[in-house]
């Protein structure tokens, strides 16, 4: 297993390219599951995730062709009705595949979740949903076995009882093959589920509303294959413009959709950072010691709970207390224990976290909890004075596509090792 290494106390300055989003990716690959043909689908990210999904759509008999940045999927057959658990559990997003197959095929065995251990993160909305448009359902074993009496979904009105991403999007997808209309209120409003309207229009399916709290499905009888080009990722872009500005550096973050990012850009203003629209991307201009600055969590478009631990590092650089309130997941501090080993003085009580700042961060042996807890103590480690180890890197590996070259292109001192421990 590789683990990653990092040099601290230099200031980030120049260009970086933001890659294709990996929350747009999979649901979109998971909808090819809908279309008879080869769709082609660009700008795709080159992660572990991403080999997760062609992994389980080949399973269920889809050609899968992955060449970073371009995947085509050959999905005239579908062979399997099955998300097994050992492919599922690595993934969360894997249940994504739940409602394209019921539209598809009348049937669908999907294994419950996994993925990142940052709370409970039930598909009870999911179930709900497909229940109201016809599906039968019943949970054995670890698994989902769902059918549909007379094959077909029917349109439906649904209301969800709490915003969900993946739950909306795999209603999206089942409603653009159901027979009528489909209407989600209470429907998650991210870039993501806008993307994925998008293409589904672009398959011949009528979706209105995406990107709103109201989406409206008119479904089709069949859709046809695509040729599409992902939007770039707001998370990862996040990412990369908080650690410009922790490090004191001069960053233009290329590729990314300014709109996507209206709440963390906000944010850091409110710090102090300079942030600028400047071309085809932002520029991120940071000079610490920061402004105090509070955040809470909430679904898009407020602040958004990936970009949580990233911020909260940035305020260990803060002149005073900040307050950080996680009202997503309710297990998304892990990162806070390692941090404070690196000489952060974070306190938590429940949904909250006090940040008193500025730290002076040392470098240290921290663990990646999960994915973006990675990514956070990889920035405070370009913060650190002396080395930073970063152990788990596999959880890194599942949503930011070669990070340490893009950071080492950006002057840092970084370089993945083979951790032999």
């Amino acid at each position: 297993m590789d683990k990653i290494r990092v040099q601290g106390g230099k200031p980030l300055s120049g260009v970086v390219q933001v890659s294709g989003s990996k929350n747009a990716a999979l649901p979109i690959l998971c909808s090819s599951l809908l279309v008879h043909g080869e769709s082609t689908f660009r700008n795709v990210p080159d992660l572990r995730d991403i080999g997760t999904t062609a992994k389980l759509l080949r399973h269920m008999g889809l050609i899968v062709t992955v060449a970073p940045p371009i995947v085509t999927i050959e999905s005239s057959n579908v062979s399997s009705h099955e998300a097994p658990y050992d492919l599922v559990r690595q993934m969360r997003a894997s249940v994504l595949v739940l409602g394209p197959l019921l539209a598809r095929l009348g049937r669908a065995r999907v294994s419950l979740p996994g993925g990142c251990a940052i709370g409970a993160r039930p598909v009870d909305q999911h179930l709900k949903g497909l229940e109201a448009m016809g599906a039968v359902i019943d949970l054995d074993h670890g698994y989902i076995n769902a059918h549909v009496p007379g094959g077909r979904l029917k349109g439906a009105d649904i209301h969800f009882d709490m915003v969900t991403v993946t739950g909306t999007e795999n209603l999206m997808c089942a409603a653009a093959l159901a027979k009528g209309r489909t209407t989600l209120r209470n429907a998650a409003r991210e870039p993501e589920v806008e993307e994925l309207g998008r293409v589904l229009n672009k398959m011949g399916a009528s979706v209105e509303g995406a990107g709103t709290d109201t989406i409206v499905i008119e479904g089709r009888a069949d859709l046809h294959a695509v040729d599409h080009a992902i939007i770039a990722d707001r998370i990862e872009a996040g990412t990369y413009m908080v650690a410009a500005a922790a490090t004191g550096g001069n960053v233009l973050v290329e590729g990314v959709t300014l709109e996507h990012l209206t709440a963390v850009a906000r944010k850091m203003r409110q710090a102090g950072v300079i942030v600028e629209r400047e071309g085809r991307g932002v520029r991120v201009v940071g000079k610490p010691p920061f402004t105090p600055t509070d955040i809470t969590t909430a679904p898009h478009p407020d602040f958004p709970t990936d970009m949580q631990a990233q911020f909260m590092v940035l305020m260990c650089a803060a002149d005073g207390q900040s307050t950080v309130t996680e009202m997503i997941f309710e297990n998304r501090f892990m990162h806070v224990s390692e941090l404070n080993r690196m000489g952060a003085h974070i306190e938590v009580d429940g949904r909250t976290a006090k940040v008193h700042g500025p730290a002076k961060l040392e470098g240290a042996s921290v663990m990646a909890t999960d994915l973006r807890a990675s990514a956070s103590l990889v920035i405070a480690g370009l913060m650190a004075e002396g080395i930073t180890e970063v152990l788990r890197v596999y959880h890194i590996d599942r949503g930011y596509e070669h990070i340490e070259r893009k950071l080492a292109g950006l002057g840092a001192t970084i370089e993945r090792v083979p951790d032999h421990d």
